[in-house]
């Protein structure tokens, strides 16, 4: 590749699809909604709080939350969190769209926060409350670990790719996942808990390389126990046949063309070299 195609390809603007499309439009307008409703309508933060996540309330039975904190962000004071999250997912997500196909991405989007989420909460649980409280916030919400997730799957899946940090620094596939994991334990050492938690940008890096990739290890997991179990019933079906000829009390006798080869005794002789069939013609 030449110079100028390099920096070309480099420095074009990504091209979402359908689903990303819809994906970051949802997650705007209810920011927008909530920011426009708190900051200038004078309504009350507590609609918010009420979906986003918190691990007291999710284990009394509120389990709404784990599904609607994905969506939530952060409403007053900065729109740092919202526009991060858009980022993140513009300029890596379409390429895995592209490659994918949109319903696959959604629910690599939707399995990968959720999973993020649910071990945030575990990990909160089995941890002492002081502890705990260090780790993850009282309410918890935002999209960063499905961002994060997606960092993961895009580097696994174009390991030959080149990308601009911070469109100026080119990093290999192998670099962004390092600078992700690095991040994630410098905020984690510094004690720079976001909304989402210092666990779940872990967990949405755990989910990226559990259900990205191609294929990713949960489907080569699949598909080893699936194969697995074909062969099983496959050695169960010869099993049965067998055991069912033996019932039958039939045996399998040679045919002509065995017995030709083992001294023509099928008649090959008498008739010119052609065996059974054909020699029923004259």
């Amino acid at each position: 590749m030449t110079r100028d195609a390099f920096s070309q390809t480099q420095l074009s603007l990504p091209r979402p699809g359908r689903a990303l499309w819809g994906v970051m439009v949802t997650l705007l307008a209810i920011w927008l909604m909530f920011a426009a409703a708190i900051n200038w309508g004078g309504a009350s933060r507590r609609l918010f709080d009420a979906l986003c996540g918190n691990t007291d309330l999710l284990l009394a039975g509120q389990v709404w939350r784990l599904f609607t904190a994905p969506l939530m962000h952060e409403p007053t004071g900065s729109i740092g969190h919202i526009v991060l999250m858009l980022l993140g997912l513009y300029f890596l997500a379409p390429s895995l769209e592209e490659a994918w196909g949109g319903a696959r991405l959604l629910r690599f989007l939707c399995f990968s926060v959720l999973f993020a989420y649910a071990l945030q909460v575990l990990v909160q649980v089995a941890l002492p409350a002081s502890l705990g409280a260090k780790l993850v916030p009282r309410y918890w919400y935002g999209a960063l670990p499905a961002v994060e997730a997606v960092l993961i799957a895009f580097a696994l899946t174009f390991r030959n790719r080149t990308v601009l940090l911070f469109f100026v620094l080119p990093v290999s596939s192998r670099g962004l996942i390092l600078f992700a994991i690095a991040v994630s334990c410098l905020g984690l050492i510094a004690g720079a808990m976001g909304p989402s938690g210092l666990v779940a940008p872990f967990g949405g890096m755990l989910a990226g390389w559990l259900f990205g990739g191609n294929p990713s290890p949960v489907r080569r997991w699949w598909l080893t126990l699936r194969l697995r179990q074909l062969d099983r019933e496959a050695s169960r079906t010869r099993t049965g046949r067998r055991r069912q000829a033996r019932k039958s009390g039939l045996r399998i006798i040679q045919g002509g063309a065995s017995r030709s080869r083992d001294g023509g005794s099928n008649g090959s002789g008498s008739n010119g070299g052609r065996s059974g069939p054909s020699g029923l013609m004259h």
